[in-house]
Parts: structure tokens; sequence; C-alpha cells
């Protein structure tokens, strides 16, 4: 029993050594920090893993323990400053919407949010690992509350069912991408609410009054 538990500890601490979330939190966020800070500043293309541990007084070993590179470290940086989205329920789609775009535009809270933003999305066309990493973490969790959203309303009746929904849901955030890429400039609250009003909300309550030419 002893040595079951013995290894067992070994085990944990191995898992410890190499997923590399638990090491020591404190150096974690240093090397976040680091990482957001030299984004700001260099933009992606130019940060390296070993700019960001010499910036945070680390060894590059120490980032590869806890991260599988630079962009999963970006990410997850950036994820660290964000809290987690609550999916409102407001009894309409529109305060549902508004609730979640609300939330997304309060969330700009660190100085160098802008720049790191786009420094990050800019890159996502020419780097794959990145735009993985970046969809996986960010855009698809988006994707999958507003599909909750959508849903809800229709099971409400305020709404006909949307049959292009994966569709209507990457509308807000690829108009997202297009602003901070093409324009250099990050969302507020007044961008969310007139997507919200002049672009989803008019093309989901079209579809419940147009026929359909093939019925």
């Amino acid at each position: 029993m002893a040595l079951d538990v013995e290894l067992g500890n070994e085990a944990a601490a191995s898992e410890r050594n190499l997923g590399g979330r638990h090491l020591d939190a404190s150096r974690d966020d240093a090397l976040r920090v680091a990482a957001l800070t030299l984004l700001a500043e260099i933009g992606y293309d130019r940060l390296t893993v070993d700019k960001i541990a010499a910036s945070a007084g680390a060894g590059k070993a120490t980032i590869y323990r806890r991260w599988s590179g630079k962009a999963e470290l970006v990410v997850d940086a950036l994820m660290s400053q964000k809290e987690d989205f609550v999916v409102a329920d407001t009894g309409d789609l529109r305060g549902d919407l508004t609730s979640l775009a609300l939330q997304a535009s309060a969330a700009k809270e660190h100085p160098l949010d802008s720049q790191v933003m786009i420094g990050l999305v800019s890159a996502l066309p020419r780097d794959p690992e990145l735009r993985d990493v970046f969809y996986e973490r960010l855009v698809n969790p988006h994707l999958a509350t507003l599909k909750i959203i959508f849903e809800r309303a229709v099971a409400r009746g305020e709404i006909a069912p949307v049959k292009n929904l994966d569709t209507v849901v990457s509308i807000l955030p690829a108009l997202v991408l297009h602003r901070v890429i093409v324009m250099g400039a990050v969302p507020d609250e007044q961008f969310f609410v007139s997507i919200i009003d002049q672009v989803i909300l008019p093309l989901v309550q079209a579809a419940a009054i147009t026929p359909d030419p093939l019925t």
C-alpha cells in the first residue's frame, strides 16, 4: 500500500513537471505578463520563447514545462485576463446577445489590450499553430455560447429554427476579426450592439417571415 502511494505521488509529480500548470503559479504569471508585454511592443512574428524567458528572468525549459510553445503561452496569457462569460437568460434573443456583447466589451481591462489583440489577430493568417490554438481556446467557445443563445430563442418560440446556424453564429466573430485585422481597432460596445441590431437580428427574423422557395 505504501509503495502504491509512493508511486502515485511520483506519477503526480511527473505529471506536474511535464504537464506544466502546477509548478509555480507566480512564475506562470510572470511569464504571461512578459509574453503580453513583448507582444504589444514587438508583435507576434518577432516574439520568441527565448525573449519571453529572458524578460521574465526564467529559463526556456521553464516555459516548455508549462506550454507547448509561444502560441499556447500567448493565448493562455490572454485568457488569464478574461473572466468566463455568463450566458444570461434575459427572456429574449436581443437581451441575451447584448448581455454577451457587453461582457466581451467590458473585458478589456489590461492597458496593453488593444496592442495585444491587434498583434495577435494580425498574425493568424501567417501562423497555423497560433490559429489552431486561438480558435480552440477563444473562438470556438464563443461560437458554442452563441449557438446556445439561438437554440434557446427557438425553444421559447421567439424565432424560427435557423437552418444555417453555424454560419449565423460565425458572423459576429468574423466581423470582430475583420475589424481588428483590417481596421486595427478593438471592437467596443457600440460595435457589438450595432452588429446585433443591424445584421444578426434582421437576418434571423427575416428567415421567419420569408417563405422557402422550394416549398
